[in-house]
């Protein structure tokens, strides 16, 4: 196993306690928030990332960003789900792929938080499902933070305020190793979804927490909302670290 920083399975074991609750946290994850990243360069850096902890020569980390626009469609989607042609796209700097997560297609751009955990599941449970419905769970609790009742659709995956979903969900698994992962709604421009069939579902609406609230939030607050929800619902602790040691140690561990 490769010995950088903050990369390693073996961690302490420790317990801590919140209301009625008690939450046993087996390992430490590392967090790295990317910034503002084309949607190109963070799914090359989650392959590289997927494919070492599919060796374990990695341990498992969370990566949050905000993506230039974008659509992505899921390798179970509709091509014609995408209501714009390839001139439209380029007039309006809109990028597209065609990859290689479950899901139809969906829309991300700035002012949304997306976040791609890279785990094992053979160190929490073999069970998609379930990762799945962890994953919904951390978002609705943090919804909660805002005074907002999300909840699941029993047909689709994802979170829902009303009839309107907030945050798209879409995995890939290879090895029991995750990769993609979810799209939180906050302060983003909700109409690039007009030009789309999001999910593929054509008879819902699309929210974020800006539209809910009428005002806008502070991404950073929820963004450190989410890991400590995270960590509860996992049960993992939550190491952050910095973009800049990410990237170093990333560019020598890249190489190898």
């Amino acid at each position: 196993m490769l010995s950088f920083p903050g990369f390693f399975l073996e961690t302490p074991i420790y317990i801590y306690l919140k209301s009625i609750n008690l939450y046993f946290v087996s390992m430490k994850v590392q967090h790295v928030h990317l910034g503002v990243t084309y949607f190109k360069d963070a799914w090359e850096i989650q392959k590289v990332l997927h494919g070492n902890r599919i060796k374990n020569r990695t341990g498992d980390i969370i990566l949050t960003t905000e993506h230039h626009p974008v659509y992505t469609l899921g390798k179970t989607g509709e091509r014609d789900h995408l209501l714009l042609n390839e001139k439209s796209l380029a007039e309006r700097k809109i990028d597209y792929f065609e990859i290689d997560r479950g899901g139809d297609i969906t829309y991300h751009g700035p002012g949304q938080i997306v976040l791609y955990p890279i785990f094992d599941l053979n160190n929490f449970y073999k069970d998609t499902h379930r990762f799945l419905r962890d994953l919904e769970e951390t978002v609705i609790i943090t919804l909660e933070n805002y005074g907002i009742t999300g909840h699941r659709e029993e047909e689709f995956t994802g979170v829902w305020v009303g009839d309107e979903k907030i945050c798209a969900i879409g995995i890939k698994v290879s090895r029991w190793v995750t990769m993609h992962g979810l799209a939180f709604n906050i302060n983003n421009d909700l109409t690039y979804f007009d030009s789309i069939i999001p999910c593929g579902i054509f008879h819902k609406g699309i929210t974020s927490i800006k539209k809910i609230l009428g005002f806008e939030v502070d991404i950073a607050e929820i963004n450190k909302l989410l890991m400590e929800n995270m960590g509860k619902v996992f049960g993992i602790g939550i190491e952050e670290v910095s973009e800049d040691e990410f990237m170093k140690n990333f560019h020598h561990f890249s190489l190898t």
